[in-house]
């Protein structure tokens, strides 16, 4: 019976076992940083950006994050202010923890998208693959969910 109880408590070591930060450790000096692409009109997969978001935001502490998320090409629906409800308000949500939801200037060219559609704070681009590159050249961490 001794066994059986060690082996489970051996078990359980491994499956509560905790992440190690690298150094430099997060922090207010060296915030994790984050940036997500939006590049489909899919709802499933705009909500898994924005889960991934927050629960990135939710494990390292918000004040201790810089996640941005790039809205281009039909991901553009994404931060259109018409558009789904639901979507928009968890996208205000995001950005009272200060996530920076960039759309892509060219998009709303080709697409003729006015800067009024956007959700108030959605910041404009030129280009948003070019956003992603400079992004991850200044340190950000490039996630694709």
């Amino acid at each position: 019976m001794k066994n059986i109880f060690m082996g489970f408590i051996f078990l359980l070591s491994f499956l509560s076992a905790e992440t190690e930060f690298a150094d430099p450790k997060p922090s207010l000096e060296n915030p994790r940083k984050f940036v997500f692409p939006i590049t489909k009109n899919d709802r499933g997969e705009i909500n898994h950006v924005l889960n991934s978001a927050n629960n990135v935001i939710k494990f390292y502490g918000p004040e201790k994050t810089e996640v941005v998320i790039v809205a281009y090409s039909k991901g553009i629906e994404a931060v259109m202010n018409h558009r789904d409800l639901k979507i928009k308000k968890r996208v205000e949500a995001l950005m009272t923890y200060e996530v920076e939801f960039i759309a892509c200037g060219n998009t709303m060219k080709t697409l003729k998208i006015d800067k009024s559609e956007l959700i108030d704070d959605v910041e404009i681009v030129t280009a948003g693959i070019v956003e992603l590159i400079e992004r991850q050249l200044r340190g950000y961490i490039y996630i694709r969910p």
